[in-house]
């Protein structure tokens, strides 16, 4: 990313941000606006972004505004040399819809990810290892997601096939169409089938870099996925009997799912399992600190398999206040593996002296209420 240019976004009237391909750290205070800068860019990925925000939300409002004025966020983007602008907004206030332009002309988010493919780790992953298993979904298929840009599509034709099934289940006006279940479980099971697929390819790439990342000083990592549809593909079975499964399991649970009002198989039901190698313990009861440096480990080894993957555009890291919770050991281990990586990353801090091994080697840009000042190199 060359340059980043924000319009009405969240705090921003106007920002705009010359790069120069190096790691980024962004310092300032607290509420300065250094994670609206993290969100603007994971706009330019399918979805609501690092926040997970209503699109609504993210336009810039001054006192006694009740909606959000419309926004936009612009990228020069170069690879191969060759530079293309990218950006993303809406063009009314408060609007539901964004539009996505590359070159000039409109297209399908979708396609951001031929120009940017992102990792990205935020104060709101801490928990991750203690909250629902929906949470730690979300997380491994944004993994997923940035290195087989499909899977957002097949999730996204899960979801929706998901929850017309239940509609029809769960209707008490009506007996269900049989036909039309039929229909919708195939398109579920189709969708599922690359879902499982998609994350059993990614798991199985994912443990192999980490096994391959021992002498790091961070924790090493085992992974797993303990839903049946992943655990078919991590075993090896074609996609075409994982879909006639998990068809044929639709079809049986329709009495159950009705009487639940939910649906109790499918892709929807897994959870990502990780375990601390050397004290053999799930990372549920490790320490707060080690959670942190097993995320963490995940994310640099995502980050660097994509930074190797041929015919597609370098990984961006985002890191929302990471520096702050690793020892100085840590601390210098990242910024040392970013740079090894060639990694265009995105650091905040409220403490310019947690970037002290990375100044030299990066950009620096402080962020306070007069907006965006590029710190003099050392």
């Amino acid at each position: 990313m060359a340059r980043l240019t924000l319009t009405d976004f969240r705090s921003y009237a106007r920002a705009d941000l010359v790069l120069d391909g190096r790691p980024v750290f962004l310092v300032g205070p607290n509420g300065a606006g250094k994670t609206n800068l993290l969100e603007a860019i994971s706009l330019f990925t399918p979805g609501r972004g690092l926040r997970g925000a209503n699109l609504a939300e993210v336009g810039r409002r001054l006192p006694g505004e009740t909606v959000g004025r419309a926004w936009a966020v612009s990228a020069v983007v170069s690879i191969d040399g060759e530079e293309t602008q990218i950006g993303t907004g809406v063009g009314e206030p408060g609007a539901a819809r964004r539009a996505v332009r590359i070159a000039g002309g409109t297209v399908p988010p979708g396609h951001l990810a031929d120009h940017l493919r992102q990792v990205w780790l935020t104060p709101a992953q801490d928990r991750l290892f203690l909250e629902g298993a929906s949470d730690r979904r979300r997380f491994f298929d944004r993994l997923v997601f940035a290195a087989i840009p499909r899977h957002a599509a097949h999730a996204q034709a899960y979801e929706k096939s998901l929850r017309e099934r239940m509609r029809l289940l769960t209707d008490e006006t009506q007996a269900p169409d049989a036909a039309w279940l039929d229909a919708l479980e195939a398109r579920l099971a189709e969708a599922g089938a690359l879902m499982a697929e998609a994350r059993a390819t990614t798991l199985a790439a994912l443990q192999a870099e980490i096994d391959s990342r021992g002498e790091r000083p961070f924790p090493q990592a085992k992974l797993s996925l303990t839903g049946e549809w992943e655990q078919m593909a991590l075993a090896g079975a074609e996609i075409a009997d994982i879909e006639a499964k998990l068809a044929a399991a639709l079809a049986a649970a329709r009495p159950r799912d009705a009487a639940a009002g939910r649906a109790l198989t499918g892709p929807h039901r897994g959870d990502l399992a990780v375990t601390h190698v050397e004290k053999d313990r799930p990372a549920a009861e490790c320490s707060t600190g080690e959670q942190k440096a097993l995320i963490l480990n995940l994310v640099l080894a995502q980050s660097a398999r994509l930074s190797r993957a041929e015919s597609a555009p370098r990984p961006i890291l985002l890191l929302d206040e990471v520096a702050a919770h690793l020892d100085r050991l840590r601390r210098a281990a990242l910024f040392d593996e970013i740079e090894a990586l060639g990694l265009q990353a995105f650091l905040t801090g409220t403490d310019e002296h947690l970037f002290e091994d990375l100044k030299g080697r990066a950009q620096g840009v402080r962020v306070d209420a007069t907006g965006l000042t590029q710190l003099d190199p050392e």
